[in-house]
């Protein structure tokens, strides 16, 4: 499945968006992938997941025990990419600001992990998930993402597989271009944002 494979799914789901965002990193962007829309639908995220999970046993060399995911947005696709691999699935919570494993979830010590995201834009709360499973005492092997919206700039400390890689500008919010300014800003990402 290549890129455009994968965007067609996101424009199939309605979720290829044009407008003035704030993401949840806090960059503003003219582009939005509303994951969710494509994650409602099981028969594409599970089309979607298969992908991913050939590209990550084609990549990641020598085995993997669990796959876990940062909650919320990316329980799904974690979910769907254990089911793909024939692994357990796990997901890390907030809790005062941090990624941690609660709900009985345990590590193993040891277990090597694959650390499923759904879209990748800084790599912020990937590298949050990633030290919540080191403390955990897991050994994170790699890191798989649906959309890389970073263009292979988002640095994670372990091998990033993403099943499509987009450039997409962001930008801080003092360095929004006037075009981008001029529009309403919709905020739909998983972080309380302020204005």
């Amino acid at each position: 499945m290549g890129l455009e494979d994968v965007l067609d799914e996101f424009r199939a789901a309605g979720a290829l968006l044009e407008g003035h965002f704030v993401l949840s990193s806090g960059r503003h962007s003219g582009t939005y992938l509303e994951k969710n829309k494509v994650f409602m639908d099981p028969a594409r995220t599970a089309r979607l997941a298969n992908a991913l999970a050939k590209k990550v046993q084609a990549t990641v060399k020598g085995g993997i025990d669990v796959v876990v995911a940062p909650a919320v947005g990316a329980i799904i696709p974690g979910y769907e990419m254990a089911r793909q691999l024939g692994l357990k699935s796990m997901f890390t919570e907030r809790e005062e600001g941090k990624f941690v494993f609660r709900r009985n979830f345990v590590l193993a010590p040891g277990a090597r992990v694959l650390m499923v995201e759904d879209i990748v834009t800084t790599g912020l709360s990937s590298r949050e998930c990633l030290a919540a499973i080191r403390e955990a005492g897991g050994e994170p092997v790699a890191a798989a993402c649906f959309v890389d919206r970073s263009g292979g700039k988002a640095h994670l400390g372990v091998p990033m597989v993403p099943l499509a890689q987009l450039d997409v500008p962001s930008y801080a919010p003092d360095e929004v271009p006037p075009e981008l300014a001029a529009i309403p800003i919709v905020k739909p990402g998983s972080r309380n944002l302020k204005s």
